[in-house]
């Protein structure tokens, strides 16, 4: 870390100025092609706006990372190459989609591609590591299906929760910082030079992303930030020691988790799967009263105590591990019946707590 440590703060400071620079320039060919939202039913917003941020986005992180490689020293330019090109199919589906709003089965066919070009240079979740059990080889046959569903869940996780200003693009910078963390910690050459030009282009958007918008990042965007998390988390699990498989899990916990109770939420109310709703944990906060600012703020908080507990995991013993995942499972349950993400009035953990806790406490509580 240290011989590469000026390397890394220029790379992000490239990487930022490149997003600042790139994302007006992109912002006047998203209206001059037509890749703009039009507000719907679904709509927060009531403007056209232009998409295809993740344009931006891509180019200086491609950009910063050529500037920054060649004085880097002892990572792995394979697996950098996957991210790039793989990278560039997934931005290209986006941007298209940003213009003509394709089909989900082209949207999916070109996520397939692009996680296969990632496997294709070494890169795949090759074995499993949990409490208790030593760590799992995997069959090729079966780890290079789990990498393509691992790469385009994740994916379609991040493009789910795009739905309020800065909301994708600050939830993936706090995930990408967490996963710089680990990088640090294990001494990943590769995650950290590609995590800081991902932060740096990531954060240099946010200028122009954060509410009031003055420009989306599209799908081109959501679903490019997805993918390179699903990649670098596939890097950064192979370095934690005790809970691999669960330190990604948690450090994409808000996307995932969203993504998990909107399922539930479908099912429970007998609704296919990927029909789209206002039920997602933006829509509930809002539902709660809060401004758009102060909904993306809690998210942001709740992203990074996420975070936090995928650090904590890494270092954790096995029984602390196992307390880090009930608490983190606990605390989901209890803030997704709290704001009625799934059900609003199926609340069987909040409904124990009350008949539990005396109701002098509760009140003393509440006051």
């Amino acid at each position: 870390m240290s011989g590469n440590a000026w390397i890394y703060i220029i790379g992000f400071a490239a990487a930022c100025l490149l997003s600042v620079v790139l994302t007006p320039l992109v912002k006047k060919l998203a209206i001059k092609v037509g890749a703009i939202d039009v507000p719907n039913h679904r709509s927060v917003h009531s403007k056209i706006m232009p998409r295809m941020g993740g344009l931006a986005i891509f180019l200086a992180f491609v950009g910063s990372y050529l500037i920054m490689a060649p004085a880097t020293t002892g990572y792995n330019m394979d697996v950098a190459m996957g991210l790039i090109l793989g990278g560039a199919v997934i931005v290209l589906v986006g941007a298209l989609d940003d213009k003509y709003d394709l089909s989900p089965k082209v949207k999916l066919l070109g996520q397939i591609i692009a996680a296969s070009i990632v496997i294709s240079f070494g890169l795949q979740i090759d074995y499993i590591k949990l409490p208790f059990f030593d760590a799992m080889d995997l069959n090729p046959w079966f780890s290079i299906p789990l990498t393509v569903l691992w790469i385009v869940g994740v994916t379609n996780a991040i493009n789910l929760i795009d739905g309020l200003d800065g909301l994708s693009a600050g939830v993936s910078a706090i995930a990408t910082t967490s996963l710089l963390v680990l990088a640090i910690m294990m001494g990943n050459v590769t995650v950290i030079l590609l995590c800081v030009v991902l932060l740096g282009s990531t954060i240099g958007f946010l200028f122009y992303n954060f509410h009031p918008a003055k420009i989306f990042m599209g799908d081109s965007g959501s679903l490019f930030l997805g993918f390179s998390l699903a990649t670098l988390s596939i890097l950064g699990y192979k370095s934690a020691t005790i809970v691999s498989f669960l330190v990604p899990l948690a450090i994409l916990g808000v996307p995932l988790s969203d993504t998990l109770m909107a399922i539930l939420r479908r099912k429970l109310n007998n609704k296919p799967i990927f029909t789209a709703d206002k039920g997602h944990l933006h829509h509930c906060l809002m539902g709660l009263g809060f401004s758009m600012k102060k909904s993306v703020l809690i998210i942001y908080g709740i992203a990074s105590f996420f975070g936090l507990c995928a650090v904590l995991l890494s270092k954790a013993s096995q029984w602390g591990a196992i307390l880090v995942v009930v608490l983190l499972l606990l605390f989901m349950e209890i803030g997704a019946e709290a704001i009625g993400i799934v059900s609003k009035s199926r609340k069987p953990v909040l409904r124990l707590i009350q008949k539990l806790v005396p109701a002098s406490i509760r009140s003393r509580v509440t006051k």
